[in-house]
């Protein structure tokens, strides 16, 4: 089994920044892809984020690229999300998820899901 922990999320102003992470427990793999997912009121769950265990491929939604990171850290088994210039639409919860190395944007592709953090951007 695997277990995900998201934390970082919070309230901050249109155009602020935040630093989510997500840290991995059990039985990964390097073969894995991690990815983020966010989750407003009444909507789907929509792709935000993908990135490989060696970080060599990453891959971002239209509406975030430019202003969102994805990276990691092996040694502590984590990945982060670092959002700049933040809109009032990027109001959601933040998932973290993790899936095989040729998993990609539809959600039903992951195997594994943390609880969420909840980011709140206020204009």
């Amino acid at each position: 089994q695997v277990q995900l922990e998201e934390s970082g999320g919070g309230l901050v102003q249109a155009g602020g920044s935040l630093r989510l992470s997500c840290a991995a427990s059990g039985r990964t793999s390097s073969s894995n892809a991690m990815a983020w997912f966010r989750q407003a009121p009444g909507k789907e769950r929509e792709f935000v984020s993908r990135i490989t265990w060696s970080g060599t491929s990453t891959y971002y939604a239209d509406s975030v690229k430019g202003r969102f990171t994805i990276s990691r850290d092996n040694a502590k088994n984590t990945v982060y999300l670092e959002m700049n210039s933040l809109k009032p639409e990027d109001t959601a919860v933040y998932y973290c998820a993790i899936g095989s190395r040729n998993v990609w944007t539809a959600a039903a592709q992951y195997d594994y899901w943390g609880q969420g953090t909840q980011v709140t951007v206020s204009s």
